[in-house]
């Protein structure tokens, strides 16, 4: 199920990619009725495009990293005390805007990067620690009881039953995480991060509607072709759980 999921999603990525292309956007924004101005060439477009999924992949690396982490701690017993506390503070992180991050973050961090890393983890830790928290409440209670009958310590259980069982659940979860580092990428062309954020914020300034275009598809693109990759993963783990 999964991997024909996948392969609509993926299509529509590379619609998308094709829609940033200069010549493509520069006839779409005609048929929106807007004179021909200057598209941004593919070369830079493309420098853009590997500048925002670097961004945007450390910030979901970091992300996966914490939220896998603060999962773990919630359904440990030894952490149990702790998780309203970590539920709490992942929501409230959420709960404000990556603009108003970035904006707070930047007499701080300086401008670039940064700011927009913490924005990004504020904005993706969330659905990463729920996700991963449902996926290990969600084993088989049957095959933890039968891990520990054959002697297992509770960090071989973790490592060598709750994780591989969960494996494609957290995978799957964390496609919201991956939207959200990819769109907040984007936002951080206002902190001076460069990304495909940065023609969206050009366009505006000058008013022209082409590189806007190319920028938006490009982000849309880079969000559908991830997903569908993670959408595969989620299937590989599935396929090969024990």
């Amino acid at each position: 199920m999964r991997l024909r999921r996948m392969v609509p999603i993926g299509l529509i990525g590379l619609v998308l990619a094709a829609v940033s292309h200069p010549v493509v956007a520069t006839e779409l924004a005609k048929l929106l009725g807007e004179a021909p101005r200057r598209a941004l060439d593919f070369d830079r477009l493309l420098v853009f495009a590997v500048q925002h999924l670097v961004l945007a992949g450390t910030g979901l690396g970091l992300v996966t990293t914490l939220g896998l982490g603060l999962g773990i701690l919630a359904t440990r017993r030894a952490g149990a005390a702790f998780r309203p506390a970590i539920d709490g503070l992942a929501a409230g992180a959420q709960a404000v805007p990556p603009v108003v991050v970035v904006a707070l973050a930047l007499p701080i961090l300086g401008f670039g990067g940064p700011p927009t890393l913490l924005a990004l983890v504020a904005y993706g830790v969330m659905p990463a620690l729920r996700g991963t928290v449902g996926a290990l409440e969600a084993v088989s209670r049957d095959a933890m009881a039968a891990a520990e009958a054959m002697g297992m310590t509770r960090r071989q259980i973790l490592f060598s039953v709750e994780l591989p069982l969960a494996a494609s659940e957290i995978v799957e979860t964390l496609r919201t995480a991956l939207v959200l580092a990819v769109a907040t990428a984007a936002v951080g062309a206002l902190a001076g991060a460069s990304t495909l954020g940065t023609p969206i914020v050009a366009g505006l300034q000058n008013q022209n509607t082409v590189p806007m275009l190319q920028g938006a598809a490009a982000t849309a693109a880079l969000a559908f072709l991830g997903d569908a990759a993670l959408l595969g993963l989620a299937a590989a783990f599935r396929i090969n759980r024990p």
